[in-house]
């Protein structure tokens, strides 16, 4: 498989299950274990609004790498068949573009920079938290 061959799409199919996987590893290992809690602490993670604004945090602090930044654009700007439900398409482009950068990382087994993005995610969602 020609992972830079994929496009933006495909990649943010992975990179949404990926994102999915590390939240709700994340919160099991916070010590929550109702459904319905976990559901909802999820979704501070993985609404398209909170990758919209974490990767719009990213690039103007300078923390993707040329590279990533391309791999993000692609996402982003990726006709896509699908339609946002819950936001508008400004968002939902965004969003797309974050996902598709994490299903890059992760077909090419760039974990430690996964674990470091996630990190500072957590940092991210947990201070807008605390702000609101």
């Amino acid at each position: 498989m020609r992972i830079d061959l994929l496009n933006g799409s495909t990649l943010a199919f992975v990179g949404d299950a990926v994102l999915s996987l590390y939240v709700r590893e994340y919160l099991v290992n916070k010590g929550l274990t109702k459904t319905k809690e976990l559901q909802e602490y999820s979704v501070r993670f993985v609404r398209a609004q909170a990758q919209a604004e974490y990767v719009q945090y990213l690039i103007q602090n300078g923390f993707l790498t040329e590279e990533e930044h391309k791999v993000y654009l692609r996402g982003r700007n990726h006709k896509s068949d699908t339609k946002a439900k819950n936001t508008d398409i400004v968002t939902y482009r965004h969003a797309t573009g974050f996902e598709a950068l994490i299903g890059h990382l992760h077909l090419h087994h760039e974990q430690a920079r996964l674990d470091e993005l996630f990190n500072l995610m957590i940092v991210f969602v947990e201070n807008e938290d605390i702000q609101q």
